[in-house]
């Protein structure tokens, strides 16, 4: 049989292709949600890297991708099956090549600083005493630096409030923008007037502490990616289909019900479909949290988003791609994530009363001194003061700065936090609800009571020369006995690990590789011995639920797996709340439930059917061993974390809220002594820009507290 493309599909690209592929910018882009380390770094480079197809390849191990230079529009089945056939799953990303667009706030702050810094220098000139010609000089040269700087480095202020006013409504950044823009204009009216003051720093100064809590800000708004775009990416963007004697490769849109596809081993299933061939090997745990591989015949329903242990097999669709349950799940995420996004934050909620009061203050502080004095240039003076003054700085860091130092603590103990709102949401909550397969519980090899000494020796060197998870699980239980003195070892990833024993060739792997049955064995010459696989509770599981308890949390766990498995394991942990054989829509409507009676969750799950409770949640954790679409759809991901840090990221969490509410406090206690001094007259716009300033730096310094 042979594997062609769809016509069309596939062509040779153009010259000028061929040149954007070798000067290596990425055309394609790979998903590969099994690798873990270096040695998979080194592994996948390799093996593409020696591809002539392939101009160049680089792995992102922290996005777990691959990007490949290459002609652009080439099918990049062949590297998904030679990625296969080493034992790593390959997709490929449908946002490839995809980049977001940097929106230089960086590069504002910086010329905000540098422009500030300078403007201050000629500013203390004029303090020390310049008057006439040379004060009038510093001032021109403050405004040829200033007005420039304040134009290009306030643009994120300007586009917000211009979208907010034509939308007929304030948000924070209408005070900020006005502010700018009379202090800019009083000043340079003053410049053009040979006056004594200008206040280009005074806006300068402004401009910079707001992208300042502006940028760390969006440093953590970056780290956040839609949960629904990886479940997206985790069905393949091609598939074979077979057309008479062909195999044809073409887009998966292009599914039909009732087509005939074929799959490769460790291929996910693209579209819902029944088995063809006679048996294989199903991984379900990532759609239903079933801790163990199954085995299913022919005639079997098989659902997107399952991956195929076994192969190569065909399958025939029962729906077409656009009704698979991936596709789905896809749009109920969508849903979800869209109800979390609207949750307010202090911030925000501040903004909303705070923005109408500073208007409403510099307007009355207008209009009664113009009314009082009659002098109009007097009146906006005190009007720009008070503008400024009150201009929201302690707000805007009051919850970035917070944030920013809670979620450097918390990196620093391997937790990444990847919403702006996470910590606000998780000091809230009152019920913890974990997944159970994979996230309390992993899977271990047991060696059976009557395999002899000599050859639980072997199995101990075999599974040391092997970084596997299930590999190593087995080591415990071979404490009480030496490794065997191995040569030749070899490990044959995705299946197992090979060596001589003297001169008797040994492995430890899939059955199916070795050629002996299912599951997994230890094979000495001729012998072989299978190994039972269990599934026991992560060994820091116990401790964090009982922490959690001590906190005054309610604590459940749900799982797809059966009821007999749920209930041994809620046992162990000492769980009296469980909700088992729930599929994942199941495990959105239980949250949907919990939330609908007034509790506020946080989901802790890594497998793709937990990713909608993950997103339903009002807050959401992922293991680092997770998959990608789970990572991405929490609010933290435990990198070197253990779920014994579950705890200390609640704590944190709820230390992080006090000190924001103690910064509204000081930023409230600012206002009550500067807006009276403003309005009063007392404050220039100088003085109010130094007094904004300061309460800036107290916000920061009691955010520092949280270290």
């Amino acid at each position: 049989m042979t594997i062609t493309s769809c016509p069309g599909c596939v062509a040779a690209g153009p010259i000028a292709e061929q040149t954007a592929a070798r000067s290596g910018l990425p055309t394609h882009e790979l998903i590969l949600p099994t690798i873990h380390c270096s040695s998979c770094i080194r592994s996948v480079e390799q093996l593409l890297n020696a591809r002539d197809d392939i101009a160049s390849a680089r792995v992102n191990l922290s996005r777990k991708r691959v990007a490949i230079s290459a002609v652009p529009g080439t099918d990049p089945a062949p590297w998904i099956t030679a990625l296969t056939a080493i034992g790593f799953e390959a997709h490929e990303a449908r946002d490839a090549g995809a980049t977001s667009e940097d929106d230089g706030l960086i590069l504002r702050l910086g010329v905000a600083g540098f422009a500030m810094m300078n403007v201050m220098l000629l500013s203390v000139a004029v303090w020390s005493g310049a008057t006439d010609t040379t004060r009038d000089f510093l001032h021109w040269i403050a405004a040829t630096i200033a007005l420039p700087a304040a134009i290009y480095s306030a643009q994120p202020f300007f586009r917000s409030a211009l979208g907010a006013l034509r939308a007929r409504r304030l948000n924070m950044d209408v005070p900020i923008a006005l502010a700018i823009v009379l202090a800019c204009g009083l000043s340079l009216y003053e410049t053009m007037l040979g006056g004594e003051h200008a206040y280009f720093d005074a806006a300068l100064s402004l401009t910079f502490f707001l992208l300042g809590g502006r940028v760390l800000e969006t440093r953590m708004r970056r780290a956040a990616r839609s949960a629904a775009a990886d479940l997206a990416a985790l069905e393949p963007n091609r598939v074979t289909r077979i057309e008479g004697d062909l195999r044809v490769s073409c887009p998966v849109d292009e599914v039909a019900e009732g087509d005939t596809l074929w799959l490769a081993a460790g291929s996910r299933v693209p579209v819902d479909g029944v088995l063809c061939a006679d048996t294989a090997r199903v991984d379900r745990s990532a759609l239903t949290g079933e801790s163990d591989a199954i085995t299913v015949e022919q005639g079997a329903n098989l659902t997107a988003g399952e991956v195929l242990l076994t192969g190569p097999v065909t399958i025939r669709t029962t729906v077409a791609a656009t009704g698979s349950t991936l596709r789905r799940l896809v749009q109920l995420a969508s849903v979800a994530e869209g109800a979390r996004s609207r949750y307010t934050s202090l911030a925000n909620r501040a903004a909303g009363v705070y923005a109408p009061l500073v208007h409403g203050l510099s307007f009355v502080a207008f209009i009664a001194w113009s009314a009082a004095t009659g002098d109009y240039y007097h009146a906006l003076t005190i009007a720009i003061a008070t503008l400024i003054i009150t201009c929201p700085c302690a707000l805007g860091l009051a919850v970035p700065a917070v944030a920013t130092v809670a979620t450097g603590r918390l990196f620093r103990m391997g937790v990444l936090v990847k919403s702006e709102t996470a910590l606000e949401r998780l000091a809230e909550v009152d019920t913890v609800v974990f997944d159970k397969t994979g996230t309390l519980t992993d899977s271990a090899l047991v060696p059976g009571d009557d395999l002899p000494r000599d050859r639980r020796t072997v199995l101990k060197a075999l599974a040391e020369a092997s970084n596997h998870p299930l590999s190593r699980s087995v080591l415990p239980r071979l404490s009480d006995v030496p490794s065997a003195p191995l040569s030749d070892l070899r490990e044959h990833r995705g299946k197992g690990v090979t060596g001589l024993w003297g001169n008797v060739p040994v492995a430890l792997g899939d059955a199916g590789w070795i050629g002996q049955g299912e599951g997994t064995v230890l094979k000495v010459d001729d012998d072989v011995f299978p190994l039972d696989r269990r599934e026991q509770a992560v060994p820091e599981a116990g401790a964090a639920v009982e922490a959690l308890r001590a906190m005054g949390l309610d604590v459940h766990m749900l799982t797809g797996d059966n009821a007999h498995n749920a209930a041994r394991m809620a046992e162990t942990l000492k769980l009296d709340q469980v909700h088992a054989g729930v599929g994942p829509e199941d495990k959105q409507t239980l949250i949907t439930d919990l939330q609908a009676n007034g509790r506020k969750v946080v989901m802790i799950g890594d497998g793709l059917n937990d990713t909608l409770a993950l997103t339903q949640a009002w807050a959401s954790i992922a293991p680092g061993t997770a998959l990608e679409a789970s990572q991405n759809a929490a609010d933290v991901v435990l990198l070197g974390q253990k779920l014994s840090g579950i705890p200390a990221v609640l704590r944190i969490a709820r230390s992080a809220r006090r000190r924001i509410l103690e910064n509204f406090g000081l930023a409230a206690c600012y206002n009550a002594v500067a807006i009276p001094l403003a309005l009063m007259g007392y404050a220039t716009p100088l003085m109010a820009a130094l007094a904004m300033s300061t309460s800036s730096i107290t916000v920061t310094l009691n955010a520092l507290r949280t270290r």
